[in-house]
């Protein structure tokens, strides 16, 4: 098991906050942090305590991507015109991986990346085994015919505890999906509250 694959179990306690809104996350049963020093009262963050603690949040929600990958999107971000914070929700939101977690093809989103990397997925009739491909609004994501009776996908889409937003449409019965629009923040079905403009403070220091 990689480093990156087994921190989802300890992200959630470490943040404090169900990130992903799963049943099973350890902070349902123990709402302190990990460790012996765990239960003790913790102090006020500062600004930039508030402000690395929304960026630690963001980027462990897209399955804990690299810091260098990150810091890519808010950069890219950044050049764009108009609201940077916006732009990298817009930028996460596109990613292969992202978009197949979303359909509900797959029931994590660290499984996404797992199953876009192994070619389970194709866009556009092309197989793509690059987590982090950028989807373009119109683009046709599907599961490969001999993907689609996998345990995985088939847990996925039963699951009731999320529901596929309004900018992808999906077929589960051809196990296809588009990005119909790009998403702003408001759109985004996070669990919990996240602050990408604090993340923009964080960058822009």
């Amino acid at each position: 098991m990689t480093k990156r694959h087994e921190a989802k179990y300890k992200i959630d306690r470490r943040l404090g906050q169900n990130i992903w809104g799963r049943p099973k996350s350890p902070i349902n049963k123990r709402e302190y942090g990990p460790g012996q020093h765990g239960q003790r009262r913790k102090g006020k963050l500062s600004d930039y305590g508030v402000q690395l603690r929304a960026k630690q949040k963001l980027k462990g929600y897209y399955a804990n991507m690299s810091e260098r990958h990150f810091h890519g999107i808010y950069d890219e971000a950044r050049r764009l015109k108009g609201d940077t914070g916006a732009h990298m929700i817009g930028l996460l939101e596109r990613r292969l991986d992202t978009v197949v977690y979303r359909a509900k093809f797959v029931p994590t989103i660290f499984a996404a990346r797992q199953f876009v990397s192994h070619g389970h997925v194709k866009v556009n009739g092309r197989r793509v085994t690059i987590p982090s491909f950028r989807i373009k609004v119109g683009d046709l994501i599907e599961v490969k015919d001999k993907s689609k009776q996998l345990a995985l996908v088939l847990e996925a889409t039963a699951l009731a505890e999320r529901d596929v937003p309004d900018y992808i449409d999906v077929d589960h019965s051809k196990m296809t999906a588009k990005l119909s629009r790009v998403p702003v923040l408001g759109d985004v079905p996070y669990p919990v509250q996240m602050e990408p403009h604090l993340v923009v403070e964080y960058y822009s220091r």
